[in-house]
């Protein structure tokens, strides 16, 4: 069970920094692309909201950002692999992604 809980965080970890780089393309900064970032991370723990591709892409079209599905993969497939890599350090906002998908994992 363990494993399923790291997999899980380093999805969450994953959609955090997918998150930001989404956000750069937006045109958000500061708070805004924090809250962005933020939102698709905790969209990896609703299943109904953790198709983050689907998201982006719609974010994109709504903001008429040109990339295509396989570019949005790429940065998501090397996220995934920064994602996997120790940290280190966090911010507060790691730590309350953290404390959020530990309580939900102990309810799985």
């Amino acid at each position: 069970m363990a494993g399923l809980g790291a997999d899980m965080m380093r999805i969450v970890r994953r959609n955090k920094l997918v998150g930001f780089w989404a956000a750069e393309k937006l045109a958000l900064a500061g708070e805004n692309a924090k809250t962005y970032s933020d939102d698709l991370a905790m969209a990896a723990l609703d299943v109904e909201r953790s198709n983050i591709l689907a998201i982006i892409r719609r974010d994109f079209d709504a903001a008429g950002v040109t990339q295509s599905d396989e570019d949005i993969l790429a940065v998501m497939t090397v996220c995934w692999l920064e994602a996997g890599k120790p940290t280190k350090g966090s911010d507060c906002s790691d730590s309350a992604l953290l404390h959020i998908a530990r309580n939900l994992m102990k309810g799985s």
